[in-house]
């Protein structure tokens, strides 16, 4: 930290310092900057040491430490104000804002103090020759805070009618301010419309939108605008996770949290600020924090998570239910403190009314991992049609009436109505009938592990007479061994039911809806290996299985329509024969089978049966190059399943059509089903798999339409899942590749570069290597734009060596030309640049000679006619900064190599209008740079014929033209145009 031997020095460490992250390690070395500019014995060292020690203190968590370099720099003000100059007498003024505010943030400075420090601003404004905006902005915050409506709307008036002028605050922070006031008051759509242009980014600062987008979240969810206020979380959290200051904004996003239903990702947002519950620099602050941690902890208590470890103050373990105790009253201790000093209830009652808000959204997908808590899920809950039977409102014969009409017409939640018969039956007699069907729905309920109570079933058919639907008990029981994987064994099984029913049925001994269900079950036997086969099918099993099939539509079709259960006997048969043409290479007749199937459930009042037909039928759509039928079956398998679809399968017909909807281009739409598809799969929580692959096309979605922040934070999330191996490195690779993408957008370029190249490192060991050279060579951009200058040059190095090997003349001369750039701000200097261009050049003019078409030769002048022009950059470029010895020579050599570009680029013609003319007038301006006006005159003249006759787009030829007049004007000459 030494060093500061003069101004200049001190300046370039406060600027070094004013770099670095918010927090203590920067406001003690502006400490000790201040220590080293009182040695230098120059007032204005001093002052500007305490000014950047005012600035990093405002932006901390040490806000309170602000008071006493302000009252130094003001006596020294007030002493000598010629010490001061232009800007630092600018500063003084301006941070008299930053006083009021922080006055009013710390409770122990008396309310009568703070009135006095206003009214010292509003004098020395006034004599300082500045509009009153910012000292009416601050007796508005005043007011606010104390509870003055009547003086705020005042205020507020007064505010926004002065003149701005440079004491005002950024149009950015001044509409965040007055945007939550009239959030305050109750005019969300009046404060969303205040905020928009912060939100669109035609205003912008050091901390906005980033407090905007955070005080958007709840008016906007108040507004019945979910996906706005779910894109602004995003979007904004990534803003203020860096910043220490900015603890109000971060506790509005937990607090967007806990009112959504995503208190999971709440408390992780809690756990990587711990500081946060214990910086006392700003005790406003700390308020709002701690408000928004007990209605947090108030949340988890009511969900039933009282005893759930959470992260708190450092020093001891804590759970939900113990620090919603310590917060309410820390909180509730220092809003006295602040109501005492205001003389007024107003900041504990608006601290209380926060710690007492309800959830807006039941839950709010995000897009990001928010699993709910396991005790939080509802318990499925049994769906009773209106006037139906109940175990509260009914006696046991009608729960059996009605749990008995539910499974004859094969209703949902039959299994359930069993059950609840059988514990309103708990020590009574049933008939032999009663208790089979009690059986035989438990067995249903169980799956594989039911066919012993199958067998019990069937047993209890027999007895209470009833022969064919005994065999049907069996037939199932022989079917769930096929569940189980025992196919051989299961068709062993159902060969005595299905030889007897068919001779029961043939004598009338039994009706036809029990000959279907046995010869139903024989046909969902032999189609087991059909269905779990990874490949090519033996065709004698497909050959029994369609034989079976067939079986059954013969048995049942002349019944179809009149009887709900043999409708769904049918549909379910020409499934089946559809999977077998599948498999058999037909897959239009597949489609068509399965279009009949479906259509039938929904007409015979059973669409949830369809859903899974739809989805195959998407499936085949798709293959056949028919999108939209993909797209029409998969809303409609949605649709069909309704409430009845299982939270994972709602989430794999999301996954799809969102993937149908991206491949049509229509990716709005699509990022709005990869949303659902990521939430239903957290829902199911089945781990890592499908919820990762849809974060990853939610993320490659928001990529798409421009929302690098929403993208990055869900890129981030999906990484963390797919990394476990679930889809390979494949997947892994693309989500890097994607999240550089973003980061490279959002200007975090050393993260992108860390992306992109271990993407690179994993693609490095595949046997095709165009992802790793392309991965390479955007690392290499990345490293280059973080200010890594030797590290990008080696990984062009390597971006380059790669484009060689795979003979890609276009990659190697770009990976070149950067080099020679990059070597122009590092060691290697303007020789090894002038050597790495020219090298390029020799590329690009070897490959045109060798190119075998005219299309590969126009390519190839295309890119010999950019390394010219980079060229002549270059060395221009080196020249000005007189890095190339004479400036005449190099400025000699960057015309020459401008006009070998223009050549180039006029062998291309009209298509090459742009690169031709912007070469023409560099040259032009090279010409004249070197004093030759008239063959600048001619570069120009020649821009403007080149402009005469195209049909280039107008907007290109009007600015060309008037570059080139502008030239001209410079050079004197008229026009000829």
């Amino acid at each position: 930290m030494s060093g500061i031997t003069d101004l200049e020095t001190l300046r370039r460490a406060m600027a070094a310092n004013g770099e670095q992250p918010e927090g203590p390690a920067r406001n003690a070395r502006a400490e000790h900057l201040l220590a080293e500019a009182e040695k230098l014995n120059i007032p204005l060292a001093v002052i500007e040491a305490l000014g950047h020690q005012l600035k990093v203190y405002n932006y901390s968590s040490e806000k309170d430490k602000m008071f006493v370099p302000f009252a130094r720099l003001l006596r020294m003000w007030d002493e000598r104000p010629e010490d001061f100059d232009e800007y630092e007498t600018h500063s003084l003024h301006w941070v008299f804002k930053w006083m009021s505010a922080g006055m009013l943030g710390q409770p122990h400075i008396p309310l009568a103090s703070v009135e006095k420090w206003l009214a010292e601003m509003e004098r020395r404004y006034r004599l300082a020759g500045h509009s009153e905006r910012a000292v009416r902005s601050a007796e508005f915050s005043v007011a606010r805070h104390i509870g003055d409506l009547a003086r705020a709307e005042r205020a507020y008036a007064a505010w926004l009618a002065a003149d701005r002028d440079g004491m005002a605050d950024c149009h950015a922070c001044e509409l965040h301010d007055q945007g939550a006031w009239q959030a305050e008051r109750g005019r969300d759509a009046e404060a969303v419309e205040l905020w928009r242009p912060v939100l669109d980014g035609e205003f912008s600062c050091a901390h906005e939108p980033h407090a905007v987008l955070a005080s958007s979240l709840v008016p906007l969810l108040r507004l019945g605008r979910p996906d706005d206020a779910r894109a602004h979380h995003l979007r904004g959290v990534r803003l203020v996770r860096p910043m220490e200051s900015m603890r109000g904004a971060y506790a509005e996003h937990v607090e967007f949290c806990a009112l959504t239903g995503n208190e999971a990702r709440a408390l992780e947002l809690l756990a990587e600020r711990p500081a946060y519950f214990t910086d006392d620099g700003n005790p406003l602050s700390k308020l709002g924090f701690l408000a928004v941690v007990t209605l947090l902890m108030d949340r988890l208590v009511e969900l039933g998570l009282d005893g759930q470890p959470v992260p708190g103050p450092a020093g001891r373990s804590w759970t939900a239910g113990e620090l919603a105790g310590h917060t309410r009253a820390e909180a509730s201790a220092l809003a006295a403190r602040f109501d005492e000093r205001n003389g007024t209830s107003r900041i504990g009652d608006r601290t209380r009314a926060r710690m007492a808000r309800r959830p807006l959204v039941d839950r709010l997908p995000l897009g990001v991992r928010t699993a709910r808590p396991a005790a939080t899920a509802p318990a499925p809950a049994v769906r009773v049609p209106a006037g139906a039977a109940t175990p509260e409102t009914a006696g046991l014969p009608a729960l059996i009436a009605e749990a008995r009409r539910l499974s004859d017409t094969l209703q949902p939640h039959a299994v359930e109505a069993w059950a609840a018969v059988a514990r309103a039956a708990e020590g009574t007699v049933l008939d032999a009938r009663d208790r089979a069907e009690i059986a035989d729905h438990e067995a249903m309920g169980k799956g594989p592990e039911g066919a012993a109570l199958f067998e019990r079933a069937a047993e209890l058919y027999a007895e209470a007479g009833d022969p064919g639907e005994a065999l049907a008990a069996r037939a199932r029981a022989a079917y769930v061994r096929a569940l189980a994987g025992d196919v051989d064994g299961a068709l062993a099984a159902v060969a005595g039911p299905y030889e007897r029913i068919l001779a029961l049925y043939a004598e009338e001994g039994t009706g036809v809806r029990q000959a279907a269900s046995v010869v139903m079950a024989r046909a969902r036997i032999l189609m087991r290996p059909v269905y779990e086969a990874g490949g090519p099918v033996d065709p004698e099993v497909l050959s029994a299985a369609e034989r079976a099939a067939r079986e059954v539509l013969a048995l049942v079709e002349g019944y179809a329509g009149d009887d709900v259960r043999l409708t769904a006997r049918a549909a379910e048969a020409r499934a089946m024969l559809a999977e077998v043409s599948a498999r058999t290479g037909d897959p239009r007749a597949a489609a068509e089978l399965f279009e009949r199937a479906a259509a039938a459930y929904v007409g015979a009042g059973l669409p949830w049966f369809a859903v899974e037909y739809e989805a195959r039928l998407a499936g085949l759509a798709h293959h056949l190059g028919d999108p939209e039928g993909a797209e029409r079956a998969l809303r409609a398998a949605l649709e069909h399943g309704g409430a009845h679809l299982e939270a994972a399968g709602r989430a794999q017909l999301h996954l799809q059509l969102a993937e149908v909807l991206g491949g049509l281009d229509r990716a709005e739409e699509a990022a709005r089903h990869a949303l659902e598809a990521a939430h239903w799969a957290d829902e199911a929580d089945e781990g890592p798999a499908l919820g990762g692959w849809a974060r990853q096309q939610l993320g490659g979605l928001l990529l798409r339409l421009g929302r690098w922040a929403e993208a990055a934070e869900v890129l981030e999330s999906a990484l963390l899942e797919l990394s476990a191996g679930t889809h390979g490195d494949g997947a892994v690779v693309q989500t890097r590749w994607w999240l550089g993408d973003c980061l490279n957008e959002l200007g975090e370029h050393r993260a992108a570069a860390e992306h992109r190249l271990r993407a690179a490192e994993t693609a490095r060991h595949w046997p095709e290597q165009q992802d790793h050279a392309t991965l390479a060579h955007l690392a290499a951009e990345s490293l280059s734009r973080a200010g890594l200058h030797e590290e990008a040059d080696r990984a062009y190095a390597r971006a380059g060596d790669l484009w060689r090997s795979l003979d890609n003349v276009h990659g190697l001369v770009r990976a070149t030309r950067a080099r020679a750039w990059l070597a122009l701000r590092t060691e290697a200097g303007p020789d090894a640049a002038r050597k790495l261009m020219q090298a390029a050049v020799t590329e690009c003019e070897k490959a045109r000679d060798t190119a075998g078409d005219e299309a590969a030769r126009q390519r190839f002048t295309a890119e010999l006619g950019h390394t010219h022009r980079q060229f002549g950059d270059l060395l221009a470029g080196a020249a000005e900064d007189g890095e190339d010895g004479a400036a005449g020579t190099g400025f000699e050599e960057a015309l020459a190599r401008t006009e070998q570009a223009i050549a180039a680029f006029a062998l291309l013609g009209p298509d090459a209008l742009h690169e031709r003319t912007g070469a023409e007038l560099a040259a032009g301006r090279l010409a004249a740079l070197l004093g030759r006006p008239a063959e600048a005159g001619a570069h120009a003249r020649g821009v403007l014929a080149a402009c005469e006759d195209t049909d280039a787009e107008e907007d290109l030829v009007r600015v060309r033209r008037a570059e080139a007049g502008r030239l001209l004007d410079l050079l004197e000459e008229p026009s000829e145009d």
